[in-house]
């Protein structure tokens, strides 16, 4: 494109770099040259492009060459009347050469049009000349040899067919909470759009992929060891194969990026959190043997658009993501580092999601986020004034209060209608974010499970305090209080973190009072650590109580007290009543008395 600073005795000549215009705006500029009596030649360009509404203008030739240098010094009295204006920016909107009488490598003298008589004014041109509608029909990219699939508009250095998967396979492992679990989900749906396969065997894999954790040491270096052990995988490849191509996903490739490049050679693509998107492309740069990364973080990516795909199609749970990052900043934690700032889901989307889960039999749905109470949608703006932000009592945020939009009660109610028979969870939660409205829904609604996962961290006010948590420890527990009030018979459960910077034995001892205090169902000590499973006979069933935890009862027929005098076996999915006999400190043993429903079983209790 070409633009015309006009001055009293120049005319000078830039070339600007690709542009996006408006036809809007384009119309105001015409609009304002005509006026001021602007009389230019209209040339050619060979280099246009359409995308949706706008126009990408790449060059544009004007009365000038294109083999001509891109400054041209004219003078003015010769090429047009002058108005007494410091500068004006023009826009050379013609663009097709074949409608153009004119030639792209000539530029006819002002004396030369004199002497034919064809100068005419700006708005006699323009009426002869080819419309927008002209432009936009012969521009349009042809349809018909685009594939079936499903793949984003390649960059200018690759095309639509290397983008594709062309059926290699990719083997996924995922380390870390549950939010890595919903990305890997979210990844593999990305992936097989794109045509690529999944695979089980790790040895037939064309392509590895790591979902990683980075939230302590411990986790990062499980990293470091397993890629030493893909190393040999990938150097032992056969040549008759395609190249292995191992990738590193998530937190860790967002932390450590340069580290892990030039640490672990074998690794040839690193894509943050939100880059997911960008698989497709970084696994397509690989192929060339260079290592591609896109570890840019956003401030509005959600995947709201994306379905997860269910690694296990026999699955009776899954986890939704209905908000990524967070914003509280807590001194220890890296996670505001690693995914970015908070941001939401539509509400509408989550709700779509969760009634496609409810239609294919899942009968419990963990709604996932950083700081997942702390949801908020402001993408209908009816709601982006309403009033501030309600906290629960005694409790602070290391940011500006926030303002409007539909927040986690709303969403709560929403999920809970679509199925009375579907369990609804959520995890993992800030204390500060428990108002009255979720306590109240939380106790009326049968499905909404009796369990809340209320992280403490510590249980001295001074550790506290240097944490940036927010509370103190005497609000802490005025909070666990009023939600055993607001929910006869709640579970709690929280994460702890011992020997934080500066910790005396005084504020050890103060976490051990408020834990024989507050008398949790569950505790976690080092947050987000791997427990070993346990394991059970293969005669035995496993499930899960209200309060989230394993409860194990032999594989026996049972009554169905929906169908009287029907006796069945338990299955995957089924709700079934059991008398605790025996517990551990995470498992519950014990006797199973009947099949019934999630309803149903609250007369029981």
């Amino acid at each position: 494109m070409f633009a015309m600073f006009i001055t009293p005795h120049l005319c000078v000549v830039h070339k600007i770099t690709a542009t996006t215009v408006t036809v809007a705006y384009i119309q105001r500029v015409l609009a304002l040259c005509q006026a001021l009596c602007i009389h230019f030649l209209i040339g050619s360009s060979p280099h246009t492009c359409v995308v949706g509404t706008t126009i990408s203008i790449s060059q544009t030739l004007g009365c000038f060459s294109a083999m001509h240098p891109l400054r041209r010094v004219l003078r003015a009295h010769r090429c047009l009347r002058w108005r007494p204006l410091a500068s004006v920016s023009w826009l050379l909107l013609r663009t097709c050469r074949a409608s153009c009488n004119l030639s792209s490598t000539t530029c006819p003298s002002p004396e030369r049009q004199q002497e034919h008589g064809v100068q005419k004014d700006f708005s006699s041109r323009l009426a002869t000349g080819p419309t927008f509608q002209h432009f936009l029909r012969n521009a349009s990219v042809p349809q018909e040899n685009l594939s079936s699939l499903d793949v984003e508009d390649p960059p200018p250095y690759l095309t639509v067919d290397q983008l594709l998967g062309r059926q290699r396979k990719v083997y996924l492992e995922t380390y870390g909470c549950q939010m890595n679990v919903n990305d890997t989900e979210i990844a593999w749906s990305i992936l097989q759009k794109s045509g690529y396969l999944r695979t089980n065997n790790l040895q037939e894999a064309d392509v590895i992929l790591l979902v990683t954790c980075s939230i302590r040491e411990k986790a990062e270096q499980t990293i470091w060891n397993r890629l030493h052990q893909l190393r040999a995988l990938k150097t032992k490849r056969p040549r008759s194969r395609v190249p292995l191509r191992i990738g590193i996903l998530g937190c860790m490739a967002e932390r450590l990026k340069e580290e892990i490049l030039n640490r672990e050679k074998i690794v040839d693509i690193l894509a943050g959190p939100d880059a997911y998107r960008d698989l497709p492309r970084l696994l397509a740069v690989a192929e060339s043997g260079q290592q591609a990364a896109n570890v840019l973080l956003s401030l509005d990516e959600t995947y709201a658009d994306i379905m997860p795909v269910q690694t296990s199609p026999s699955a009776t749970s899954a986890f939704v993501s209905i908000m990524r990052g967070c914003d509280n900043m807590c001194s220890y934690c890296i996670v505001p580092f690693t995914r970015g700032r908070e941001r939401s889901r539509p509400v509408a989307s989550i709700v779509e999601e969760v009634r496609k889960l409810s239609e294919q039999g899942l009968k419990e749905v963990t709604l996932l986020g950083q700081n997942v109470n702390s949801f908020r949608d402001n993408s209908e703006v009816q709601f982006n004034n309403a009033m501030s932000t309600s906290l629960s009592r005694g409790f602070s945020t290391n940011y500006k209060t926030k303002q409007g939009g539909l927040r986690f009660a709303h969403l709560l109610d929403q999920v809970s209608r679509i199925d009375p028979e579907m369990r609804i969870r959520f995890t993992s939660p800030h204390p500060k974010d428990f108002p009255d409205e979720v306590l109240q829904l939380i106790h009326e609604r049968d499905n909404i499970c009796k369990q809340i996962h209320v992280p403490a961290q510590s249980g001295s006010s001074r550790v506290l305090e240097a944490m940036r948590r927010g509370y103190s420890r005497e609000a802490y527990v005025e909070l666990i209080h009023h939600i055993r009030e607001s929910i006869p018979g709640v579970s709690l459960s929280s994460d702890f973190i011992a020997g934080f910077c500066g910790e005396t034995e005084e504020d050890h001892l103060q976490t051990v009072s408020l834990l024989r205090e507050v008398q949790y169902n569950m505790g976690f000590l080092f947050a987000y650590s791997m427990r070993q499973h346990s394991k059970r006979s293969s005669t035995d069933l496993c499930g899960r109580n209200d309060g989230n935890l394993k409860v194990i009862f032999p594989d026996v027929e049972i009554e169905d007290v929906t169908n009287s005098g029907l006796r069945v076996r338990a299955q995957p999915g089924d709700y079934v009543l059991v008398k605790i006999t025996s517990a551990s400190s995470q498992t519950l043993k014990g006797h199973v008395l009947c099949r019934t429903t999630l309803k149903g079983s609250s007369a029981y209790c």
